[in-house]
């Protein structure tokens, strides 16, 4: 993943409205925006917006069907973001682990339950 990617990809998720959309993509497959924005209590063209943050991002692709324009999820940003994330998911989950293990041996030698 290049740096430039990632900072989009990281930004692009930054908005919940975004990461929903995101969903609606995952569950329903590809989807026009009217369709999308029944989903959301916002204008057409503010999910219009946020579709072409998702869009620069590769998060999503966008094709003409008729005078429809249909929107679907590119799982291969979220696959190299996966990838990148995944040694920092292991190095965090050993560390709570650690904290556990620490938090249980005080609380043995001050005799509290855990």
């Amino acid at each position: 993943m290049s740096p430039a990617t990632g900072v989009d990809v990281f930004a692009a998720l930054a908005s919940p409205v975004r990461r929903d959309l995101i969903r609606l993509l995952r569950d329903g497959g590809p989807q026009s925006v009217q369709d999308l924005a029944a989903s959301f209590d916002m204008r057409r063209p503010s999910v219009s917006e946020h579709l072409k943050v998702l869009r620069d991002a590769g998060l999503v692709t966008e094709r003409r069907s008729g005078r429809k324009r249909l929107y679907r999820l590119e799982p291969e940003p979220l696959m190299d973001l996966r990838d990148w994330l995944t040694p920092y998911e292991r190095f965090w989950r050993e560390r709570m682990s650690d904290f556990a293990a620490l938090v249980a041996e005080e609380s043995a030698t001050e005799g509290k339950p855990v």
